[in-house]
């Protein structure tokens, strides 16, 4: 992928989880060396660098602004974060993450294109948590996730849900997720004789839980591009 970017012209790359790996640490001197090496920065006699983080919905800004004061400064969460998108809500103010060199972020509300290419890009966002899940309908993503697994052929989810084998009906595969957890819900049913309530297996709970599953890693490294 660094190797495909650098093709088209994007030399400047850094890979990294937030957390982890050492990438995060060549972030903020990769940063200033750009902004240093920018005619547009020295039109200023400020010495220090403002930067706004922006990209689509839950991709991880907050988070990386966070990992930064974290790593520079030795200081707590200074932005909160969520698996959702729409958490930051609006631009904050300067958040310090540098001292040497004085560098502040600035965290931004995630943006999308105003119209989508088509329906299967929209997927991929709302899997990856770019989209809020009503917007969609959590069964539909569902349906669509055990396509895109079983397409990769990506069946860990076979034996995390204790199945016989791989299967493409998800009501199937939500059936046998709500039982086998104890996904269910109390329903009234009206009958003749009056009301009676009957437990039923909760497909939404089931659905829910396995697109977690997803999100969290629990059914492999997957890549829906």
């Amino acid at each position: 992928v660094l190797e495909h970017l650098k093709q088209q012209g994007c030399s400047h790359v850094v890979f990294t989880d937030c957390q982890r790996d050492a990438n995060i640490k060549k972030i903020v001197p990769l940063v200033a060396k750009l902004v240093d090496s920018s005619p547009r920065y020295h039109r200023a006699e400020s010495t220090e660098y403002s930067i706004l983080v922006i990209g689509v919905p839950n991709v991880g800004k907050s988070s990386l602004i966070n990992s930064l004061r974290r790593l520079h400064l030795k200081k707590g969460k200074a932005t909160a974060v969520g698996g959702e998108p729409g958490i930051t809500k609006a631009v904050l103010t300067r958040i310090q993450v540098c001292e040497k060199p004085l560098m502040y972020l600035v965290d931004t509300p995630g943006v999308l294109p105003p119209k989508l290419g088509d329906v299967e890009t929209g997927m991929k966002l709302a899997l990856c948590g770019g989209i809020r899940d009503h917007l969609v309908g959590q069964d539909i993503m569902a349906d669509y996730l055990l396509y895109a697994l079983n397409k990769r052929q990506h069946f860990r989810y076979v034996q995390r849900y204790g199945l016989a084998q791989a299967c493409d009906d998800i009501e199937s595969l939500l059936s046998h997720v709500a039982l086998t957890q104890g996904k269910t819900q109390k329903m009234k049913v009206l009958t003749g004789t009056g009301n009676v309530n009957v437990t039923m297996l909760n497909y939404q709970a089931a659905a829910y839980e396995f697109l977690r599953d997803f999100r969290a890693g629990l059914l492999g490294r997957v890549t829906l591009d």
